[in-house]
């Protein structure tokens, strides 16, 4: 990293403090040096890509939870809209975890599997990942419960915010969906979920909080999935005690939501209030 200090230093008279302070962090959090994430940055500007502060849906949750396992969206799509996210599998097959640009799945008999760019979901949740703020926090769950914390650091309810947590877990607690035939509803589906925990544990949270008022679109509240450092456990998150770590928060003001084109989607009846179904499945 002495290098890449010594390049950060010469950027101090073209570039403000923010801007310095997000790259050394993001350099911090990737493994990328701070030259190689000014040069994607740039291409992707002069080639007019520019990444969109957008939380991407493949489709609107209320699908998945009247059944409807199996679309057309490949892993090579998903990445267009995102490096970070989480989501699920053809046939509810696992727990989908997103983090810097590989996916991982995590299946009901504990493991967890690399992903092929042609493997296909029902549903996904990603954004680019380019925090606004970052705290680092050590034992913070002493003082008061995990959501609380959560709930002190994001400014509105009424927004979108993508959030990963980075560090040492005291205990996490999580469960995966297993594979389901489609068309089962999805509070069918995960009412004999396996549950794991573990303690003592470095990884990653990813996951997004969501506005309630947009629960037809996505799961309302936090969301969140759990991925450890050597990626070999996870699931999604049910609660956790967080030790040392680091909260990176992005505020999103923008959603996309794709709609799938295929003939179950279309001819599905999306009216039903599911509320009650999705809290269930997801707690």
């Amino acid at each position: 990293m002495d290098d890449d200090q010594e390049n950060l230093s010469m950027l101090v008279p073209f570039l403000p403090q923010d801007l310095l302070n997000r790259l050394r962090i993001s350099s911090e959090r990737t493994g990328c040096s701070a030259m190689n994430l000014i040069e994607k940055a740039l291409r992707e500007f002069l080639e007019g890509t520019p990444r969109n502060n957008a939380v991407y849906l493949s489709t609107p949750i209320n699908a998945l939870v009247e059944g409807l396992y199996v679309e057309n969206t490949t892993m090579a799509e998903i990445k267009k809209h995102g490096d970070f996210g989480l989501g699920t599998f053809n046939f509810l097959d696992g727990e989908m975890v997103l983090l810097d640009g590989n996916v991982y799945q995590i299946r009901s008999d504990g493991n967890v599997y690399q992903v092929k760019d042609d493997e296909k979901s029902p549903f996904v949740c990603v954004t680019f990942f380019n925090p606004d703020t970052i705290d680092d926090l050590e034992n913070s769950n002493n003082s008061r419960g995990f959501y609380d914390l959560l709930n002190s650091l994001i400014p509105s309810e009424n927004m979108l915010y993508a959030i990963r947590i980075d560090g040492s877990f005291i205990h996490v607690k999580t469960r995966v969906v297993p594979r389901a035939e489609n068309y089962t509803p999805l509070v069918e589906a995960t009412k004999n979920q396996p549950v794991f925990e573990f303690h003592n544990m470095r990884g990653s949270l990813a996951g997004f909080y969501t506005p309630r008022f947009m629960e037809s679109l996505n799961a309302p509240g936090y969301h969140m999935h759990f991925l450890s450092e050597d990626r070999q456990h996870g699931g999604h998150l049910i609660d956790c005690i967080l030790g040392r770590v680091r909260i990176g928060i992005q505020h999103v003001p923008k959603l996309d939501v794709g709609l799938p084109v295929t003939l179950d989607y279309l001819t599905a009846d999306l009216t039903r209030d599911v509320g009650n179904d999705l809290d269930k499945a997801e707690h």
